[in-house]
């Protein structure tokens, strides 16, 4: 008998070990199926977001805007294919080399998506094809392929419902709340609603993490101080950013985590953004209502408000959105000028782009080398190289004579000698 039960746990043991092997070797071949070499959307597939869909997506946000909605009113938001691949454009925009597009058919709809991949053993990009069937309630999954990984029904609405559950304990759950049904007829999408004052705060809140709503409120604390010190009414946007960068680097404790360092650097910039163009941090946090408020000191960056404000709110997006998104932020303010206001300014071009270069740096692997900047000591001839010379004020007309437009030579000759003027910079070598 003693045999018979020794038998019996050697059999378990071996059992037990082919299962433990079989778990990896599995999840390797999910990944291998999953992960594709080639993209299923191209670059030039998939609509690019480019400056004139960022005025678009301006005009969707002002004709969609719920907060008219009295509140408890039933509402019925429709959007049409382009709209909805306006947005996935503004997502796909936050990440580089990522495409998305959605098609709709009665009834149904269909996301098809493509992201490049960091280095690994199976492939370069990760391919998403999914079709949503409406129903009487919750829209359920009818298919989804990840690259050539079929991911079952059963399985992919219980990932669905599980999103939806861990979503009605968030925050948001205002939100998801307020949704009565979502359907897809004649190519229009439309969601029903019923309109909850609380839902912009709850969504704000929902996307600011609390460790970041912390890092967030620090800095604050540290704008609060500065701005209280007495002196000129007017401070260079380098004496500003000094003690902010300085308090990033106190607060990582000296460490050799670059992330922990870039996290820093991101909340900084951020501050100093909302600061520096006049607007609050409760514009995008509710909770920084209750924070103290630094008193409104005036910002310049070469003597120039403008300047600052573009260069810090540049600074900002790439640090927290991508270099590409903030590029096109900055050339749709610029044509958007063009339409009747100042016109188009290459000084303040400059300024974006040199902002994006300093957000890059302050987030990526140069971390160091901006506190080493900060710890020489900084100024404003750092940030931005001489830019007073480059031609401003131009109208749309004047513009597309001298320069071609954005695509044309003239234009991009302008931006090749910006480049080269930013990339002389110490900073930014």
């Amino acid at each position: 008998m003693s045999h018979f039960w020794s038998l019996i746990r050697r059999l378990l043991r071996y059992l037990f070990a082919t299962v433990l092997l079989c778990i990896p070797l599995a999840l390797a071949w999910a990944a291998y199926q999953a992960i594709d070499d080639a993209p299923l959307l191209a670059p030039t597939q998939g609509p690019a977001f480019t400056p004139s869909r960022m005025a678009s997506a301006q005009r969707l946000l002002a004709r969609i805007d719920p907060r008219k909605t009295p509140p408890g009113a039933l509402r019925t938001l429709q959007l049409g294919e382009d709209d909805l691949n306006l947005a996935v454009a503004y997502l796909a925009s936050h990440r580089p080399q990522t495409r998305a597009q959605v098609l709709l058919q009665d009834g149904s709809a269909i996301l098809r998506a493509s992201t490049f991949l960091p280095p690994n053993p199976f492939g370069d990009y990760l391919n998403v094809q999914a079709v949503l069937r409406e129903t009487p309630g919750t829209p359920q999954v009818e298919q989804l392929l990840l690259g050539r990984l079929a991911v079952p029904p059963r399985i992919a609405n219980q990932l669905l419902r599980f999103g939806l559950w861990r979503l009605q304990a968030s925050p948001a759950s205002a939100a998801a709340d307020s949704i009565q049904h979502v359907g897809v007829r004649n190519g229009v999408l439309s969601v029903q609603f019923v309109w909850n004052d609380a839902i912009p705060a709850q969504l704000q809140a929902a996307l600011v993490p609390p460790e970041v709503q912390a890092r967030l409120q620090a800095y604050q604390g540290r704008l609060v101080a500065v701005a209280a010190q007495p002196g000129p009414r007017s401070l260079s946007l380098a004496t500003l950013a000094q003690p902010l960068l300085e308090l990033a680097a106190q607060r990582s404790n000296g460490s050799d985590d670059k992330n922990s360092l870039a996290d820093e650097h991101r909340a900084a910039l951020v501050t100093l953004a909302f600061y520096v163009n006049g607007k609050g941090m409760a514009a995008i946090l509710p909770a920084a209502r209750d924070w103290p408020r630094p008193a409104p000191r005036t910002t310049t960056l070469a003597g120039r408000t403008d300047t600052a404000q573009h260069f810090s709110i540049s600074a900002a997006l790439a640090a927290t959105a991508g270099s590409p998104l903030a590029d096109m932020v900055g050339v749709y303010k610029e044509l958007d000028d063009a339409q009747g206001g100042s016109g188009f300014s290459f000084n303040d071009l400059a300024a974006d782009r040199a902002g994006t270069r300093l957000g890059e740096l302050a987030t990526g692997p140069g971390v160091q080398k901006l506190q080493q900047r900060v710890a020489q000591g900084m100024t404003d001839a750092d940030l931005l190289p001489k830019v007073s010379d480059l031609p401003e004020d131009l109208q749309a007309a004047e513009f597309q004579k001298r320069f071609g437009g954005v695509d044309g030579p003239g234009y991009k000759k302008m931006t090749t000698e910006i480049e080269r003027r930013i990339g002389a910079l110490g900073l930014y070598r």
